[in-house]
């Protein structure tokens, strides 16, 4: 499949997740280390925490609202007034005491905007594809996803210490051109809409996700990814606090590897890679049967995290990091295209929505990995991480292949 034969909002889905994505990367990672410098790390900690529910309740209205109303008029909404906030927090830093009140206002704002939009995002690929094509174009969306993490990461690296008020002043700007983008280019294709069911609005979001959740075989595959993302996680959770703490100092010339720089080799080095050999990996499994694939993949990136969790020699982290990645290119387009495959044509918004919880759910258990890792030692936690990417294996496998999943297969053609 050509790129002149992608569907046109294919390609402007693409374009502007990369922008937007870019975006966010190179300002999400310093948020933390913003709010403790400007107030203090409890300050910080408590209205983070608050943004991390906020956006995973909003992100449910999202999914509802995308299915029941225009999605261009939602994501026009959404992204523009994503934009106004970045103008109010590029504001905020004009003062020489920085406005903290109006910055932490705004990015408040901007965390309800675009989360209430992601679901209409990630419907659009449904709405845009066919099951034929899902795979290739999971696969471009997985690539830039990296490339737009890795220049947005480099880009927040170089302009915020220094040149923060450059850095926001760019993003603002680049956000304005996210509306128009939608405005000009994207074609609203979603013709099935969601239809109300209660009268009362929070009555009919929790009839709506009340249904979904009787989806057993689609609430096994989001349990299963919970426990699978964890693994990925847990690189910048408890394995990069073990690295800090027990990893040996490597003196290569006059460079000196540390713990926590090791740390960075490893997210880079995972990056390079998907970057350089997501469309090879693509084409060479695009002739294996996706159930395999997705098993075989699974069980390389569990018994990569699962070696680097407490690994502390240089080639083996790197080689294991490898072994993660490789298993991770191979089994993450496959089981975003089966997964979207599963949800019904009204709901698709709402289905989005509640795949979403898999990060949230990630997330806590990566978390709660440090604090685990405090009780037992680096050799356990190895056996941990690879017994929940076994479980969360054994969930998607019973959601994607076993009895009422294995009545859809022959539909949307997962075997070929």
């Amino acid at each position: 499949m050509n790129w002149k034969d992608y569907p046109r909002n294919i390609k402007v889905r693409l374009f502007t997740s990369f922008f937007n994505r870019t975006v966010t990367s190179a300002v999400m990672p310093f948020m933390a280390l913003y709010f403790t410098h400007e107030m203090n790390k409890v300050w910080a900690g408590l209205y983070l925490i608050f943004t991390v529910l906020i956006s995973f309740l909003v992100n449910l209205i999202g999914g509802y609202v995308s299915d029941r109303f225009s999605r261009k008029n939602l994501l026009l909404i959404s992204s523009s007034l994503s934009a106004i906030m970045f103008l109010f927090m590029t504001i905020s830093l004009l003062a020489n005491n920085h406005n903290i009140g109006l910055f932490s206002t705004a990015y408040i704002v901007f965390i309800i905007s675009s989360s209430i939009g992601r679901p209409a995002m990630n419907a659009i690929i449904i709405d845009s594809t066919t099951a034929e094509n899902r795979k290739l174009v999971y696969s471009i969306d997985y690539w830039l996803v990296n490339l737009s993490m890795a220049i947005g990461t480099a880009l927040g690296g170089l302009l915020y210490s220094n040149h923060k008020l450059l850095l926001f002043t760019l993003l603002t700007l680049t956000s304005i051109m996210l509306p128009i983008a939608y405005k000009i280019w994207l074609i609203d294709e979603n013709k099935i809409r969601l239809e109300k069911q209660k009268n009362h609005f929070i009555l009919d979001i929790i009839q709506n996700y009340k249904s979904a959740l009787l989806d057993q075989s689609f609430v096994k595959v989001v349990i299963g990814t919970v426990f699978i993302v964890a693994a990925e996680f847990t690189l910048n959770n408890y394995i990069g606090v073990r690295l800090s703490e027990t990893f040996k100092s490597i003196q290569l010339e006059n460079f000196q590897i540390t713990g926590v720089q090791m740390l960075s080799l490893l997210n880079i080095e995972n990056m390079l890679l998907v970057v350089t050999f997501t469309f090879f990996i693509n084409k060479i499994t695009d002739r294996i049967k996706k159930q395999k694939v997705l098993l075989f993949g699974l069980i390389l990136y569990g018994f990569g995290y699962a070696t680097i969790t407490s690994a502390n020699t240089l080639y083996i982290l790197i080689i294991f990091n490898l072994v993660a990645t490789i298993g991770e290119l191979m089994y993450s387009p496959i089981l975003n295209t089966l997964q979207a495959n599963m949800i019904p044509a009204d709901k698709r918004g709402s289905y989005s929505a509640l795949s979403n919880i898999s990060y949230t759910g990630a997330d806590l258990i990566a978390r709660s990995s440090i604090i685990l890792g405090a009780y037992i030692n680096p050799t356990l936690m190895s056996i941990y991480i690879g017994l929940i990417v076994m479980f969360g294996t054994s969930f998607v496998y019973l959601g994607l292949f076993v009895k009422g999943y294995s009545i859809k297969k022959e539909k949307y053609k997962l075997t070929t």
